[in-house]
């Protein structure tokens, strides 16, 4: 490419010189990743330069080279940094932490930093609209698998927080009777898996209630606990939901990414079914009514449980599923291929991952067994899963299938992240949940 066309960011410019040229902070590296935020005189740069979980460095805004670059808040093995919003007097840390998001405050100028007090439940939290770098409070989204959506203003003198709004569910919604937990599932390598769950406790019944999981475990992508006034339709009629954390996802860290990717992806389906196992054995759901969901890597998710564990569940809903893993990343002309490599590993150059691959793919691992019942959405004009690979998948499931279950497949003109407009999504759920309640014993 030629040099006028290169692109190196991020680049700074001083507003008391604007006609100067833009310089760069440092070259694109190999590895590195850095994000910076200027307050005043300083830069603070979240970076993974002294480890994967990242750190938290500063330098001054007239001397920026990395050299200069100070350690303010150390890589941790066991915390992962995901954000920070910079104040003038403190620094509010978006980290995670035992599979938790939590907000960790550092001042400036000791260094010393706590955790916010932001109560005991099991909640996700995101730092918000924080443009005022005088504040003394940190304006906080929250939310909960029994809290809605609530604007939050957390006081950094005071350790307290403060509801400004919450989300109307409509006068019917009583928090009160739904209980959340946050429990962990032995794995089979001793790895502890998270799971949280949701019942209604004036409908719960140890070991008789219906039971929904849900997964996905690729990319990093963490499934933090979050309110849904849709899921109270489930909740209502007596179901536990739960979603297991497995590896794939960045919940414990960028480690327990690396352990559900590549050569250490069947980490990931065998946590789910741990996680399930777990549930049954505890009590928490009646074992001839177990449902599993999963969306596009999750739908590959879907596909590999029922291949490997097809009788531990009654029914699952897989949702433009990623189940011909093993040809598309075989075919580097598909626009999304060559940069999943990373992810699920290069089959088509390396042998040991074609293998790899061969061994969980959906479409390529179904057999003449007793498979649950199955309903399988995909969009005709979805631009990450093509609608074919389903299509297959369910052929192929038809096919060899010894049960009596329905194996259903819905095609509609969406794309990858479903119906558009103010409903249609609710309709999408009315149908997913009607299959299931429809399907229990």
């Amino acid at each position: 490419m030629p040099e006028r066309f290169e692109i190196k960011i991020p680049i700074v410019l001083s507003s008391a010189t604007p006609r100067d040229s833009f310089e760069i902070i440092h070259p694109r590296t190999e590895g590195l990743e850095y994000y910076v935020d200027p307050i005043g005189d300083t830069f603070y740069f979240l970076t993974n330069l002294e480890g994967e979980n990242y750190c938290i460095m500063q330098s001054s805004a007239d001397s920026y080279s990395i050299e200069d670059w100070e350690t303010l808040v150390p890589c941790s093995e066991d915390v992962l940094i995901e954000n920070f919003d910079a104040f003038d007097d403190f620094l509010a840390v978006s980290v995670r932490t035992e599979g938790l998001l939590k907000l960790y405050i550092v001042e400036r100028d000791s260094r010393e930093g706590y955790y916010a007090n932001l109560g005991d439940e099991v909640a996700t939290i995101y730092t918000s609209s924080n443009f005022d770098t005088k504040a003394d409070s940190v304006r906080l989204y929250y939310t909960s698998l029994t809290t809605p959506w609530s604007t939050v203003s957390y006081d950094v003198e005071a350790d307290t927080l403060r509801i400004l709004k919450t989300d109307d569910i409509g006068e019917n919604f009583d928090r009160t009777l739904y209980e959340s937990h946050r429990i962990s599932a032995p794995a089979a390598d001793g790895s502890l898996i998270p799971i949280s769950l949701v019942y209604r406790t004036d409908l719960f019944h140890e070991g008789e209630n219906p039971l929904l999981i849900y997964g996905y475990g690729a990319y990093g992508s963490s499934m933090d606990p979050m309110f849904g006034s849709t899921r109270l339709s489930l909740l209502d009629r007596g179901f536990v939901y739960a979603i297991a954390h497995v590896r794939g996802g960045s919940e414990m860290g960028r480690h327990w990414y690396d352990q559900g990717r590549v050569l250490n992806k069947m980490n990931t389906f065998t946590d789910f079914i741990d996680c399930t196992e777990y549930l049954i054995e505890e009590g928490y759901c009646d074992p001839d009514n177990v449902f599993a969901m999963g969306e596009s890597a999750g739908g590959l998710l879907m596909g590999a449980i029922i291949n490997l564990r097809p009788d531990l569940w009654r029914g699952v809903v897989a949702g433009v599923p990623f189940v011909d893993a093993l040809t598309t990343m075989l075919d580097p002309t598909i626009p999304l291929t060559t940069n999943e490599y990373d992810e699920w590993g290069n089959p088509g150059e390396n042998e040991e991952e074609y293998w790899y691959i061969y061994s969980y793919s959906p479409i390529d691992n179904i057999d003449a067994v007793d498979y649950p019942a199955l309903y399988v959405y995909t969009g005709l004009n979805d631009t990450q899963v093509g609608y074919w690979e389903p299509s297959k998948w369910v052929a192929g499931i038809r096919t060899l299938n010894i049960g009596s279950d329905p194996v259903l497949l819905r095609v509609t003109g969406t794309g990858h992240g479903g119906a558009s407009g103010r409903f249609g999504w609710l309709r999408d759920y009315a149908e997913q949940y009607a299959f299931i309640l429809g399907t229990v014993e």
